[in-house]
């Protein structure tokens, strides 16, 4: 008993703010789906319990299932391929170089890395809009500039999700490739193995939980991506990039229906819960493959 209380004694403040500021926010959510709790009106004062109402009405309801749909797409875009590919990309191109050039790329990629999300979505606007960076420099090389934000919304957000966030993977990578033994990689060479095999075959094995590591951390960080897509397309147009994280805000503060905005959060929880069950079970034990 005494051994217990000396492991829970630390664990306490841990544990209770775990449950004050994750565990509160979540059980209350789902107190409120179930009611019809509102911003104004005799529902924002008394709400009422409404049952399964509001699940079976999100169900049926055609935006969720789109919103569900450009999540999927704009993290698998941004996060899956975009940030964990070019961050890799450059953490190999830089791994072995002189310290100068890494020093000038790492501060290149980490400066919009380390920008507040309002600062960094505001940039991004002001590259790509119709009057912006991008347009201007088609314009002088005498090309036509184009809608960015309105003709390729997506492909808009997903790129300035890219550029903000490929820091992390940057760094992640270039720590776990500091760890690649060398002579691994000296022999794979010795024996002919090209770049491309090198990587495949020795590098990748090596760092296999830190790239699934790294892409459990950075999917659930773009799953709840909001303020980026609110400031360059406010999920527009046509709800093309509305992904849950807008459609949970339109529904609870625009229509003020908080109750189905507490639902639509639950739905948006459920996912990131099963994207870290996928990647926490992908894993494994650390000692079954003998690394």
């Amino acid at each position: 008993m005494t051994a217990v209380r000396r492991w829970l004694a630390p664990m306490a403040p841990a544990t209770l703010l775990l449950g004050l500021f994750v565990i509160g926010p979540i059980l209350w959510s789902g107190y409120v789906s179930f009611t019809d709790a509102a911003l104004t009106g005799a529902a924002a004062s008394s709400p009422e319990f409404v049952g399964l109402d509001n699940y079976q009405r999100m169900f049926t309801d055609p935006a969720l299932w789109h919103a569900i749909w450009a999540t999927v797409v704009f993290t698998v875009g941004s996060a899956v391929i975009g940030q964990n590919c070019l961050g890799m990309f450059i953490a190999l191109l830089t791994r072995h170089r002189n310290r100068w050039l890494r020093n000038v790329v790492g501060t290149a990629v980490v400066s919009a890395w380390v920008l507040p999300e309002l600062v960094a979505a505001f940039a991004i606007y002001a590259f790509l809009n119709t009057d912006g960076t991008l347009n201007n420099v088609l314009v002088g090389l005498g090309l036509e500039g184009v809608d960015w934000l309105y003709h390729v919304p997506m492909l808009a957000v997903v790129l300035g999700n890219v550029w903000r966030g490929t820091a992390f993977s940057m760094l992640v990578y270039q720590a776990a490739l500091a760890e690649v033994p060398t002579d691994l990689t000296e022999a794979a060479e010795v024996d002919g193995a090209g770049v491309l095999r090198r990587f495949w075959h020795v590098t990748l094995p090596v760092i296999r939980r830190t790239v699934t590591t790294n892409l459990m951390l950075i999917t659930l960080q773009t799953v709840g991506v909001f303020t980026l897509i609110y400031v360059l397309t406010a999920g527009g147009p046509n709800a093309a990039t509305q992904t849950l994280p807008l459609l949970m805000y339109d529904s609870a503060f625009e229509f003020d229906e908080i109750g189905y905005g507490a639902t639509i959060s639950l739905v948006l929880l459920t996912i990131g819960g099963l994207f870290a069950v996928l990647y926490a079970s992908s894993i494994g034990d650390p000692d079954e493959d003998g690394t």
